[in-house]
């Protein structure tokens, strides 16, 4: 199976590229940070406008199955990361601070929704299940994704966190413009319907715009002098580690449950995949103005490129197997 990188993964890469070489700093750097900060308010507003009373509170038929994906995005994923950040005092050269925060920041993001289900509907899994747990999560991580980051932070010992101002900045940027979207869904929702692709894009240059501007900030700080090669390939090695953990693990909890083999599709890629199109936005607004951002953002981006590929290998593998056993219950 040939794998092709996509346009969106290179502009990415083409975004740290142009901040090490030609950062966004001064009243630039300030004028692209406050661009970021309205584009995300507006991120939230259009995906509050788009997404239906339905969707928000639907899944309650199938809880078990949606216990245990949220048991896996927001339980063990963020356990297992906890022992990760640890590393920054054994080995700082290996796991810098603002890194190992940054895997701490991973842990507790919510599941990616349109890879999730794409690969679920690839794979010919459970997709109502899939399309219920990853936009409750992504609807419940706005709440839970800062709690459990302060929480871990907090036993972890990771540095300095404005709890308050973080909380605050939660509401105003996140919360408050997902509430007034959705409540003008009846007259936004139509056209936001009809227009999935162009939001795709708007969500994109969202990405691009908040990755562009943190790594401008972080190059400024030094990010390439406190960040070795040998750290980098380490984090990426760490990221295609927990992916397969928890791919394997998701597969283990659902056999020992008893689920199908289109529910355990479903589990496998809702609860070991983390958003970036959700990560992003958030770390803009939790970690506005840190001077690491781009190394606490690092595990996610890399993460979410392991997973698009991995994921594409293990759909096709899902969807044979759940082909043939179909096949087999006809005969």
């Amino acid at each position: 199976m040939k794998f092709r990188i996509d346009f969106f993964t290179l502009l990415l890469l083409g975004a740290i590229v142009l901040a090490t070489f030609l950062p966004a700093t001064g009243q630039a750097g300030e004028a692209l940070a406050t661009a970021g900060t309205i584009a995300v308010a507006l991120l939230f507003f259009f995906h509050g406008a788009a997404l239906s009373r339905e969707q928000i509170i639907a899944g309650a038929t199938h809880w078990r199955l949606h216990i245990l994906i949220t048991s896996l995005t927001f339980v063990f994923f963020p356990l297992a990361v906890l022992p990760i950040n640890g590393f920054s005092e054994i080995a700082p050269s290996w796991m810098p601070k603002d890194l190992g925060l940054g895997f701490l920041y991973l842990g507790v993001l919510p599941s990616a929704v349109s890879s999730s289900i794409a690969y679920t509907a690839m794979a010919r899994g459970n997709v109502p299940a899939a399309i219920c747990s990853a936009a409750a999560s992504n609807v419940f991580g706005m709440m839970l994704t800062p709690f459990l980051l302060l929480l871990l932070v907090s036993k972890s010992g990771s540095g300095d966190f404005a709890i308050a101002e973080a909380l605050k900045d939660i509401i105003l940027q996140l919360l408050l413009p997902f509430a007034v979207g959705h409540a003008l869904r009846p007259w936004l929702g139509g056209f936001l319907g009809r227009n999935e692709s162009l939001m795709s894009r708007y969500d994109q240059c969202v990405i691009w715009l908040i990755v562009y501007s943190a790594f401008s900030h972080s190059v400024e700080s030094g990010l390439w002098q406190n960040l070795p090669l040998h750290a980098i390939l380490f984090a990426i090695g760490l990221c295609l580690g927990l992916l397969l953990l928890f791919m394997v693990f998701a597969r283990f909890l659902v056999r020992r449950f008893g689920f199908s083999l289109e529910d355990e599709a479903a589990v496998v890629f809702c609860g070991s995949k983390k958003s970036l199109a959700s990560g992003l936005p958030m770390a803009k607004v939790l970690f506005s103005g840190h001077p690491g951002f781009g190394m606490i953002v690092l595990p996610i981006m890399c993460y979410n490129q392991i997973q698009v590929i991995v994921g594409a290998i293990l759909a096709q593998k899902y969807r044979e197997k759940i082909e043939r056993a179909n096949a087999d219950k006809v005969s």
